[in-house]
């Protein structure tokens, strides 16, 4: 059985699906129809709607959809939106999402140079552990090749483990530990940053 390519119409850009053919979960490029599930999806992941500032949630989520309309809408041709959605069920749930974009070296790389950059990997809370990041995280990889580049970069918070253990098991190794005033004076966690070297392959 054929593993099923699905199509950019923005950017001309096929994504390939899934490594398994009976994967439970198809990664396919975001539409704007998807844009409020997945404003929600990163909203619950890096947001409590509980708490203190549980009053903000909505005005987050807002800014979030917002801000993905505006680079949906964008003709930046090394940009994509990718979604996972689970095949056993029976409506088109959408549980995941990621981004991949290119960005230009500062201090993490070279001056200049530039390099795709991965962010707002986020999972519904009813889906996590089941797979659906790591399938995210390859598409991104089969993308960034087909845009012609060999490497990917993400950040990761120190203090969250669980995307931590995610990435390195994913191959991801660590290319430089950031720190800055507010990690000392305001106990905030350091970002790292991750990278990983794609070799190419023939099934790509």
């Amino acid at each position: 059985m054929t593993t099923p390519w699905f199509f950019h119409p923005s950017h001309q850009l096929q994504v390939f699906a899934a490594d398994q053919p009976f994967n439970q979960f198809q990664i396919r490029a975001a539409t704007p129809a998807d844009l409020t599930n997945v404003a929600e999806i990163i909203t619950e992941s890096f947001h409590s709607p509980n708490g203190i500032w549980g009053w903000a949630f909505p005005l987050l989520r807002l800014g979030i959809y917002e801000d993905l309309r505006h680079r949906l809408a964008s003709s930046a041709p090394h940009h994509v939106c990718l979604v996972a959605v689970d095949t056993t069920a029976t409506t088109d749930n959408l549980v995941g999402t990621v981004e991949l974009g290119v960005r230009f070296g500062d201090s993490w790389t070279a001056v200049g140079k530039s390099f795709p950059y991965l962010s707002n990997l986020a999972v519904h809370p009813k889906y996590r552990r089941l797979g659906a990041a790591s399938e995210l995280l390859k598409a991104c990889e089969k993308v960034a090749l087909l845009w012609g580049f060999k490497d990917l970069y993400l950040h990761v918070l120190e203090n969250n483990h669980q995307a931590r253990q995610l990435y390195f098991k994913a191959g991801y190794q660590v290319h430089q530990v950031e720190s800055y005033w507010n990690t000392f004076f305001l106990g905030r966690s350091r970002q790292i940053f991750l990278h990983k070297y794609l070799p190419h392959s023939e099934t790509i």
